[in-house]
């Protein structure tokens, strides 16, 4: 029998001992009760000795030691009430843990069964969908738009785009030609493409990158749990203070007495009790955490090691800035193209029509749209033509000069991606986007380096320049790219043999690498089958910051296990010196046992609680909602103000003196009213829930100096001309770099101060 049905069964087989054996008793049947009780102890005691064997042969002991002799001394002395109230601690004691891994497991199910399982076979002209395992070699196989390549194989599609983060940690899509190999585990984000399969499913990447994850999960130390560390140094007392007590006085009795008050309930119970109770805590904040032992191994974590694609960033290209080329706005821009791009399925194009929704602008539909996969879109917007795409295809032959080429070089400078836009055939601008790095991602690292964790890096398999800017940006302490998955296990060993290591990541090709660590984190919310199997933890909400909180709940619950032990066993080991010495009879013992167990049990409750020193904002959930969404209001406008900031000098003057009337009036109306109101009615509330005598004076500062930048941006703007004694255009551009470069920065420091309020 398994122990996902041994444990309960008996849970079962020891309450129903005592429970009918007490009747007996009460029934004047004392010698049936006992014949009861014992059966009740003796099961439990024939699967301790089973199991103790197979513990011994591999030179392990622990809390089920003791235990046995336990209920193995009052079978023996025929005190069989004590070993059926001993059986049924234990008992209760695994069936707590084997409730918190069941709960687990259903979980796991569940988010792993969301990965598809079959795939479309292209046989004469006709398509049969099969499991993939039955997939084979020289069969074509059709893979739709969103789907997962289930083999590996070749190209048989003219062009694809594929989204290969899961296995390469590159976030944006990449193009791939017929004939080019492609491996199971990528996505196909573009049209249906057809795939000449060229390994099964168990002789392909993905399979092989399962293997790998099983091979470094085999390989890790083993993890010897809380309870078991404590009985080690437990046993050799115990017997030591029972041999002292039958040498002193010859008689028995004491030595059950000792025994008795020796059970380790505290072990037995405490420590399962809390270790639940933290994994219920992390299960209400969508945290998974598969057993007991991966949370008391979380507790004693020293190392991070983090993936960049999809758990430092969030996984997908965003819209990074427009930059004009030539007369124009940049949400004018912005519209044509993502009018244009609501045609195509492409992530790319995807990512500029949400770009657009989140600025509010109003979309038409777009006629006579032509699709060049991997090129771009061609079509009519309010009866303008518009290209949006790579450079050579919405240049469409024309000489744009040095500004392509300028902004080509800026991109990879930054290492971000570009879209380009044509109006009516002259070059307009180009959109820039990038991966871009979550928000929460450096409140979170400081928040790890306050918790003592000594060192954080980032493994990646994507490329040095653009892992480079994402850990400057996030503050890593040490970077490694261009990593395969080879690569990740052998680091995280290496990191494993300094100090209890902790990997996160959320690709299939991080799989190996959680399962090497001590402990390894998922970041489930998309899925992925084989980094699930093998972590221990899987964040269920897309949000790192949970990587804080089940390090907290963690060490809570811990804290509080250990705690109840240190208790239960100093009170234990009063109680066996006072029955040593003859003053605690075994029934007595038994009695006061209870009494230290109900204590104990009390205090691991505990660990269901709020956590130690956290406070709670109380701020309503629609005012941070509010805040939000204003600075999301607020984007266009700053969107503007970056353009301004960037070629203001070399506008032709009569249209730079209108640009510049108009943003000035928009400062006014927008940034400077918004900012007021923060002042005035959102700052004096939100210092209600931070330490401090005036802990947002800095942000404060940060107001005035916005308000004196639109104050002096204002002045200019109104003497702005020709005329001698006027600013020129570079000062007025000087000042509205001043005042781009501050907003944008005081706006994410008010982004980072609502996610701290954010306990949702």
């Amino acid at each position: 029998m398994s122990r996902r049905w041994l444990d309960p069964v008996l849970l079962l087989v020891c309450v129903l001992a005592l429970l009918v054996g007490g009747l007996a008793y009460a029934a004047q049947r004392p010698a049936w009760a006992s014949v009861i009780w014992a059966g009740g102890s003796a099961i439990m005691a024939v699967v301790l000795a089973v199991e103790m064997t197979q513990r011994l042969a591999r030179r392990e002991a622990g809390i089920d030691l003791i235990a046995l002799m336990s209920i193995g001394a009052a079978l023996a002395l025929e005190q069989m009430l004590v070993g059926a109230v001993v059986a049924l601690m234990l008992a209760t004691g695994r069936a707590l843990e084997a409730l918190s891994l069941r709960h687990a497991e259903r979980e796991l199910r569940a988010l792993i069964d969301r990965a598809p399982q079959r795939a479309w076979i292209q046989e004469h002209d006709r398509l049969r969908e099969v499991p993939v395992c039955e997939v084979q070699p020289g069969q074509v196989v059709l893979v739709r738009l969103g789907e997962v390549v289930p083999v590996d194989g070749r190209l048989q599609t003219e062009q694809a785009t594929l989204d290969e983060a899961a296995l390469t940690g590159e976030s944006l899509p990449v193009t791939r030609h017929a004939g080019e190999p492609v491996a199971s585990g990528v996505i196909n984000a573009g049209a249906p493409l057809l795939l000449l399969a060229t390994h099964t499913a168990a002789q392909s990447t993905y399979a092989g990158i399962v293997r790998l994850a099983e091979t470094a999960r085999q390989s890790r130390a083993p993890f010897v749990r809380l309870a078991d560390r404590y009985a080690l140094a437990l046993i050799p007392l115990t017997l030591f203070i029972a041999a002292l007590a039958w040498w002193a006085s010859g008689d028995v009795q004491r030595v059950l007495a000792v025994l008795v008050v020796a059970t380790p309930c505290p072990l037995i119970l405490a420590v399962p009790i809390a270790i639940l109770s933290g994994i219920s805590r992390a299960a209400r904040r969508n945290i998974l955490v598969r057993d007991g032992e991966v949370l008391e191994a979380l507790a004693g974590i020293r190392h991070v090691f983090l993936d960049k694609t999809g758990t430092l960033t969030s996984g997908h290209a965003q819209l990074q800035s427009i930059e004009i080329k030539g007369e124009g706005t940049p949400l004018q821009i912005l519209q044509l193209a993502a009018s244009l791009a609501q045609a195509s399925t492409h992530p790319i194009a995807q990512a500029i029509v949400h770009a657009a929704r989140l600025r509010n602008l109003a979309l038409t539909p777009a006629q006579q749209v032509q699709e060049s996969p991997g090129l771009g879109l061609a079509g009519n917007v309010q009866g303008k033509a518009v290209r949006l795409g790579a450079l050579a295809y919405v240049r469409n032959g024309t000489d744009d000069g040095s500004w392509a080429q300028a902004r080509l070089q800026q991109l990879d400078y930054l290492a971000n991606s570009g879209s380009f836009v044509a109006v009516d055939g002259a070059l307009k601008a180009v959109l820039r986007l990038a991966d871009d790095l979550r928000r929460e991602t450096p409140q979170t690292l400081r928040l790890l380096r306050a918790r003592g964790i000594d060192k954080i890096v980032m493994l990646t398999g994507d490329r040095p320049e653009t892992a480079e800017m994402i850990a400057l940006t996030a503050g890593i302490d040490e970077l490694r790219s261009g990593l395969s998955a080879q690569d990740k296990v052998r680091l995280v060993q290496q990191g494993c043999r300094s100090g209890p290591t902790l990997m996160v990541g959320d690709g299939i090709n991080d799989a190996p690498a959680l399962a090497a660590a001590d402990v390894g984190v998922a970041m489930g919310a998309t899925g992925v089958t084989a980094s699930a199997q093998a972590a221990g933890v899987v964040l269920l909400v897309d949000r790192l910051d949970r990587l804080v909180e089940v390090l907290d709940i963690a060490r809570h619950a811990v804290h509080i296990a250990r705690q109840g032990v240190w208790v239960g066993m100093s009170l234990s080991l009063l109680a066996m010196l006072v029955a040593a010495a003859g003053y605690l009879p075994a029934l007595m013992g038994a009695v006061l046992q209870e009494g230290i167990d109900l204590l104990i049990i009390i205090n691991a409750l505990r660990a269901l609680g709020p956590l130690a020193g956290r406070r709670h904002t109380g701020l309503p959930v629609e005012d941070l909602n509010r805040m939000q969404d204003e600075h999301r209001q607020l984007d266009g406008l700053l969107t503007q103000l970056g353009q301004m900031a960037c070629d203001f000098a070399r506008r032709p003057a009569g249209q730079a003196r209108a640009d510049l009337r108009e943003l000035v009036g928009a400062l006014h109306d927008l940034l400077e009213r918004h900012e007021r109101d923060d002042e005035r009615r959102l700052y004096p509330a939100l210092s209600r829930f931070i330490p401090g005598e005036d802990p947002l004076s800095a942000m404060s500062h940060t107001h005035r100096e916005i308000f004196r930048l639109i104050h002096l941006l204002s002045c200019m703007s109104r003497d702005f001309s020709q005329a001698a004694d006027s600013p020129s255009a570079d000062d007025i551009q000087h000042q509205l770099i001043r005042l781009d470069t501050l907003a944008k920065l005081h706006f994410d420091q008010e982004e980072a101060l609502y996610r701290y309020l954010d306990r949702r």
